[in-house]
């Protein structure tokens, strides 16, 4: 299939913040989910949405293509896969043309004045594995990456740019059930401490019994290293005179 076209417009589903926007979260679905279906998720798990003072947040949704995994089938997916596996070779020409069109999504909330280093971009499945590559190899200046139930194949063309070295890196929050049968759980966690290994600095949370699913405890551990990652402003801060 031909590169999607940087041009892309993404549907996207926004949940805006109470207060005043000083900070931006992508959340990133994933494969044959939507935006919105992955708000509704998080919201059914919660049994609230996810909500900040401060920090807007973007739930695209991945334009529907052919799915090798689904025999051609068309689905909601960020890029293709020769199979569901960490031990084969990533189809690197649909993930970088998406890394093209999710930049834009980066690129309007730096125009809406949001400074890189207060947006943070995340996903679940597929989605956790797309940020890792639009974090770690387009715009390592984001303020984090979050990965729920994801993982990188073993020769990820991100491991091959982070052994150039020479810049910092986002730091990375992970999680992923024990119980995994889809994405296993080795998986993941072979992914943290590869990435651990070139630099990055890492935390990983094994969710004992959970399936490749979304569970209220890595939820909530998420939303607080969120405000960790990008604080609201800080109180009583002195004027200029």
């Amino acid at each position: 299939m031909a590169a999607l076209p940087s041009a892309v417009h993404l549907r996207r589903c926004v949940v805006s913040p109470a207060g005043r926007h000083s900070a931006s979260l992508i959340f990133l679905h994933g494969s044959g989910d939507s935006g919105q279906g992955l708000r509704q998720w998080i919201k059914q798990v919660l049994n609230q949405d996810l909500t900040f003072q401060h920090i807007k947040i973007i739930y695209p949704t991945a334009p529907s293509r052919p799915y090798t995994p689904l025999k051609g089938g068309f689905s909601n997916v960020w890029f293709d896969r020769f199979k569901i596996s960490n031990d084969c070779p990533e189809h690197l020409e649909s993930i970088d043309s998406m890394c093209q069109v999710l930049t834009g999504l980066i690129d309007d909330e730096v125009k809406n004045g949001i400074e890189k280093s207060r947006i943070l971009i995340g996903g679940f499945s597929m989605g956790g594995c797309m940020a890792m590559h639009l974090a770690y190899r387009k715009h390592p200046g984001v303020a984090g990456v979050f990965v729920l139930s994801g993982f990188l194949n073993k020769a990820s063309a991100v491991y091959q740019d982070l052994q150039q070295g020479g810049r910092a890196f986002p730091e990375l929050f992970q999680c992923h059930g024990t119980a995994d049968d889809l994405v296993l759980h080795a998986w993941g966690e072979e992914t943290n401490s590869n990435l651990k290994s070139l630099g990055v600095s890492t935390t990983f949370h094994s969710l004992p019994d959970v399936y490749h699913e979304l569970s209220r405890t890595e939820l909530e551990r998420l939303k607080s290293w969120i405000l960790t990652k990008l604080p609201g402003e800080t109180e009583g801060r002195v004027s200029e005179p």
